[in-house]
């Protein structure tokens, strides 16, 4: 025990039990909402307050529309109805009048709702008989306090836990720990002054027991970077060490061949892209290993700025290597490289004119053994310059004779494991450089927090001459069908994408399957028709994709197997069914895969919305194609949960931080901890942040962030 006040470590320790009133039966009444420790209690915040002064009366509350009031029981009775259910009436009061609560098949509520008890409820008034009645509304159990705002605490039927039991034990928990000598502060005060942050006894009091709704937001404020900031000194601690444990390679990013390759482009950067080229090679300039992620929308150029990344590792005498997630992807880069590097030279001094062409090559899976063999020993000799391949790249037989720089495609496939796999390929113990990219856009906040070992750069620019894709959200198919047809009488392609591969009796979506025999025996039987899924084979997936970019095919139905990557210019239309079955990203993602030639493109998304939030996204996606603005309005419709949600064990430390309302605290406590970790890298000096970094977040919430 220190002089310095309660620490969340001490409270963590505490179990719930030491506080009075709680019997071993309420201990497991808590244990059900994962309230253990005195820590886990005062951090379980009210989901909102009631201003007395400023709260509606029962008089004030409109027939018809939705209302939320607080109110005291004055007579409850129960009794069975025909059917056997149970119908639960509560007459509630104000000072402005009464009203009557009605509960179908609630018996519970008889014992709940017992005389003189107060409490908020919300639901909508109707008239019954004359009189104001509502129906199954929510209800609140705020106890007997007294002050003017009054905290509501989430609350569990199932539990038994209700708003006021949990009030009442956070005042005791916070009386004991004020009584003490009240809480640590562990962030340093000029921090705290900096900022304008209140101390943290007085944060916890102010978020539980406030005076006024002003008290409440200083105390969120206080409480909302306490927790970023101990996740960013998490993420942040993690990458110096990355950096101090690993040794890299110092590249010459200003040689002979990254200065040709962008001369030779027969069109200009955009100045997003010269700037993001920029910021790569002042890391691969130093002789610490490179970990960035690079964002850019689909069509942005994020190609062209990888091959130069992979440039400057060959003309220091490296390799450099390229990972995709699918071999259809994986053969798709390889052209395309192939095709940018074709006129390409590099010295070679064993060589009669001291060059030679630059070679690149393809490793995936589908190679015969005795490809797979002569390109592992090249790999190994230095006879390749460039490898393009899928997970096949990261197996035990592979060695490369010195690589230099990595890029991965679509970092969202690869786990930690297989990026650690690939820099260990460098046979001389340095780690090579890694360049990782995505084309779903994250927003800001979230980059910061999920990738929080890499830094971060933005393709925010889209290169002169980019077609631009008309989307309309349609209920009835028939105007996607004319369309298909007319622009392939013009020459061009089409995709119909479906969410299922086979049909489902328990969702009523339409299937590759059943629209593939649909619309090739019925609808398109004079056109050429192939179906693409994820159950098809490899080599025969390989075979209807290269007839798809060959133009040998008129439309693909697929599932969302052709969601990243796949390039074919002469495809002017996609057709999206059961649109609202996808996400956002991915009908972003999807909608990239046209617009990318010379002629106007368009995408449909069909059918309806299947909830309010499924319109919203589908209206977005009507609305712009900037993908980071996208991300952005995904977000607020999903909410932040849904970044965080594959962790492991553990408890999400956001409790009260949100990534979509507090994006400003994110970037603060990002600088803060960057600052911190900068002077003190193991936080020697920061005992008190240190502690609670280890208290709060558990060992696989580190992982998890880095590995996401």
């Amino acid at each position: 025990m220190t002089d310095k006040g309660v620490t969340l470590g001490e409270l963590k320790e505490r179990p719930v039990t030491d506080l009075h009133g709680v019997s071993s039966r309420k201990a497991e009444m808590l244990e059900k909402i994962e309230v253990r420790s005195v820590l886990d209690l005062i951090t379980v915040y009210p989901r909102r307050y009631i201003d007395r002064s400023k709260q509606t009366t029962i008089t004030d509350l409109t027939v018809g529309e939705e209302g939320m009031v607080l109110v005291a029981v004055s007579k409850v009775s129960i009794r069975r109805m025909r059917n056997r259910r149970s119908l639960v009436e509560v007459t509630v009061k104000d000072e402005t009048g009464r009203m009557k609560l009605v509960f179908f098949n609630q018996p519970w509520r008889s014992k709940q709702l017992t005389e003189d008890k107060e409490l908020i409820i919300f639901g909508r008034l109707d008239l019954y008989q004359g009189n104001k009645q509502m129906t199954n509304p929510l209800v609140d159990l705020v106890g007997d306090r007294t002050g003017r705002i009054v905290a509501v605490y989430p609350q569990s039927e199932v539990a038994g836990v209700q708003s006021w039991d949990l009030d009442a034990l956070v005042a005791e928990a916070l009386r004991r720990v004020m009584k003490v000598r009240g809480f640590e502060d562990p962030v340093p005060k000029e921090i705290r002054k900096s900022y304008r942050l209140v101390d943290r006894s007085t944060a916890f009091l102010q978020i539980h027991r406030p005076g006024s709704m002003q008290e409440v937001a200083e105390a969120r404020r206080r409480l909302v970077f306490d927790e970023l900031l101990r996740i960013q000194l998490e993420l942040v601690q993690r990458k110096v060490q990355l950096e101090r444990s690993a040794k890299g390679i110092s590249h010459n990013v200003s040689g002979f061949l990254t200065t040709a390759f962008l001369e030779q482009l027969p069109y200009i950067l955009t100045d997003a892209q010269k700037r993001v080229i920029d910021e790569i090679s002042t890391d691969l300039k130093k002789d610490l290993p490179m970990h960035r992620l690079l964002q850019g929308d689909v069509g942005s150029g994020k190609t062209v700025v990888a091959v130069t990344a992979l440039l400057s590792a060959v003309q220091g005498g490296h390799q450099g290597a390229f990972m995709a997630p699918t071999e259809v992807l994986a053969e798709q880069h390889y052209l395309g490289i192939s095709d940018l590097l074709q006129n390409m030279n590099v010295e070679d001094d064993s060589t009669l004119l001291g060059q030679r062409p630059l070679r690149v090559e393809l490793l995936t899976s589908s190679a015969s053994s005795n490809q797979r063999k002569l390109i592992v020993e090249k790999l190994a000799n230095g006879g390749v310059d460039i490898v393009v391949g899928t997970h096949a790249l990261i197996q035990d037989e592979i060695s490369f004779s010195s690589l230099g720089v990595v890029v991965i495609d679509e970092q969202h496939r690869f786990g930690v494991d297989q990026r650690a796999a690939l820099r260990e390929k460098q046979s001389d113990g340095r780690a090579p450089d890694v360049l990782v990219m995505t084309a779903t856009p994250i927003p800001r906040t979230a980059a910061m927090t999920v990738y929080g070992d890499l830094d971060v750069s933005i393709l925010d620019e889209m290169p002169l001459g980019r077609t631009s894709i008309e989307t309309f959200w349609i209920k009835e198919e028939q105007a996607a069908w004319d369309l298909i047809r007319g622009e392939v009488k013009e020459g061009r392609q089409a995709y119909v994408v479906c969410p299922l591969i086979d049909e489902s009796d328990s969702l009523n979506v339409r299937s590759a399957e059943e629209t593939f025999t649909r619309l090739s025996e019925e609808v398109f039987s004079d056109l050429r028709v192939e179906l693409l899924h994820g159950r098809i084979k490899p080599n025969e997936k390989n075979k209807v994709m290269e007839k798809f970019r060959r133009g040998e095919t008129d439309i693909l139905i697929a599932t969302t197997v052709i969601e990243v990557g796949v390039d074919v210019p002469n495809a002017t239309v996609m057709v999206v069914l059961d649109a609202y079955r996808f996400g956002i990203a991915q009908l972003h993602q999807l909608r990239g895969r046209v617009g990318r030639g010379s002629s106007p493109s368009t995408c449909f998304l069909v059918g309806e919305a299947g909830t309010v939030v499924g319109e919203e996204r589908l209206k977005a996606l009507v609305q712009t194609t900037d993908g980071f603005e996208l991300a952005e309005v995904d977000l607020e419709l999903r909410g932040e949960g849904t970044i965080m949600a594959d962790r492991q064990k553990g408890r999400n430390d956001l409790r009260l931080a949100s990534l979509r309302r507090d994006r400003e605290w994110v970037e603060i406590a990002r600088e803060v901890a960057t600052d911190i970790v900068s002077e003190d890298p193991d936080l020697n000096s920061h005992i008190g942040l240190r502690n609670e970094i280890s208290t709060v977040l558990q060992e696989s919430d580190g992982e998890y962030l880095l590995k996401s």
